[in-house]
């Protein structure tokens, strides 16, 4: 057995860890009672960690075909998204949706169906893949898609992993002229301003709001909204490399930090001179590689560290447009009193989601990061019983403690996705700690 966590650290639990290296070993793995695939091991919680056994995924990441005429390409599960920018960005394609991190497989980016900058106007990752082939834990290899299989295909998609095991999948990539982003910083004094800025940078491709959440009172929300597009050849510096390389993080944090040194005044004077800076910015549009604008921690090896030993719990919530103000409001209040939030806290619009367990719903998405520690648990739970009374949900693929109870109450294709997982998985021998926590039964 391994002791194995998600990327927030939290929680640590064993199980029997396989690294197969056949479409034939991961069926062999299948077969037993408890297991779920694995990527990169960015999921923050328990998503990604069998209730047994844990099959990762990440030898097998070959590309089968690519077309550059229509930028389809099909490819095994455990390809990185760093390694698809890599090799196909030279050749002027990139994915048309990244998450935070670009150390991610694409099988795992499909389980959670991941959302990015551009999610108010383009949807999230699964948008972009045409067919899945998938392992069930009935023992067949299917190949799903919207016109076959559909069912299973809108159930995979955002599905946790839950539906069986994706060995492949073809997707299409967004032609692109280069690897730079033209990006434009505004500033926004309060969470009002935040989000009346954001509501008018719909055209744009890429938004995004970095939002300080120690600030209080008039200073309530304060935001710092970055824009951006892709940028042409004639807006690149002579001599400029129209594809830089994507270095490999660098500086690392080598040990686990004291939970002390995240508090209110560390953070607080963090935020006040990020804020300081972005806002010197504002109006004025730079060109900047991809990797800061879609990475940015991505350049910083381990940084999950930063909390402490006993690691870190994401709360990502999304909360309909029409109550957004007010829940959001309460939430930010309420994290700036306690004073022991990230000093990264991510503000977003999203649209509509594709699969039936998919996280976005039109309306506003906040990440914060908390240090495990004291109460915390606690206080999560306060702040959810706002998300589900203003008719929001939580981001499974961040979680690692909310209650069947706040689950249920945020997902209302549920029923559906378990008839779906019922009839693809009838001994429900694909089982994840998440799903022990949240779906299955005895």
């Amino acid at each position: 057995m391994t002791l194995v966590s998600g990327w927030g650290r939290f929680p640590v639990v064993d199980t029997e860890m396989l690294r197969p290296r056949s479409f034939g070993a991961v069926g062999e793995a299948v077969a037993v009672t408890g297991t779920i695939a694995r990527g990169n091991g960015r999921a923050y919680g328990d998503a990604a960690i069998g209730a047994a056994r844990t099959i990762a995924m990440t030898a097998l990441d070959r590309v089968r075909s690519f077309d550059p005429a229509t930028g389809r390409i099909r490819l095994e599960a455990g390809v990185l998204l760093s390694d698809l920018i890599d090799t196909f960005g030279p050749r002027g394609f990139f994915p048309f949706v990244v998450p935070g991190t670009r150390f991610v497989s694409v099988g795992g980016a499909i389980a959670a169906d991941v959302h990015g900058k551009n999610h108010h106007g383009e949807g999230g990752f699964g948008r972009y893949v045409d067919s899945i082939l998938l392992r069930t834990g009935a023992g067949e290899t299917i190949e799903a898609s919207r016109e076959q299989n559909s069912d299973a295909f809108f159930a995979t998609v955002g599905g946790m992993g839950l539906t069986g095991v994706i060995l492949e999948a073809t997707m299409r990539l967004r032609p692109v002229v280069s690897g730079w982003i033209r990006e434009r910083v505004i500033s926004a004094s309060d969470l009002d301003a935040a989000m009346r800025a954001l509501e008018a940078s719909d055209p744009a491709t890429y938004s995004v709001a970095w939002i300080d959440c120690v600030a209080r009172g008039r200073n309530l929300g304060r935001s710092l909204i970055y824009l951006g597009e892709h940028a042409g050849r004639d807006e690149l510096a002579e001599g400029a490399d129209m594809f830089p390389v994507g270095k490999a993080p660098g500086l690392g944090v080598p040990l686990d930090l004291p939970s002390i040194t995240l508090n209110r005044y560390s953070i607080g004077t963090f935020n006040e001179l990020y804020y300081r800076m972005g806002a010197r910015r504002t109006g004025i549009d730079h060109v900047v590689s991809l990797y800061p604008y879609f990475f940015p921690l991505d350049s910083l090896s381990d940084w999950n560290r930063i909390y402490g030993r006993r690691g870190f719990l994401q709360h990502q919530c999304v909360i309909p447009e029409a109550g957004a103000r007010e829940v959001l409001g309460d939430i930010l209040d309420r994290v700036a009193r306690r004073g022991d939030a990230s000093f990264l806290a991510v503000l977003k619009k999203l649209g509509h989601g594709d699969g039936l367990l998919s996280f976005p719903l039109p309306g506003y998405t906040l990440a914060l990061d908390f240090p495990v520690r004291g109460d915390i648990l606690n206080f999560l739970d306060e702040i959810d019983r706002l998300v589900v009374a203003g008719g929001g949900r939580l981001y499974l693929a961040k979680d690692a403690r909310q209650s069947r109870a706040t689950f249920e109450a945020g997902y209302p294709a549920l029923a559906r996705f378990k008839a779906i997982r019922k009839s693809l998985d009838p001994a429900q021998n694909i089982r994840s700690k998440l799903s022990q926590r949240l779906f299955d039964e005895g």
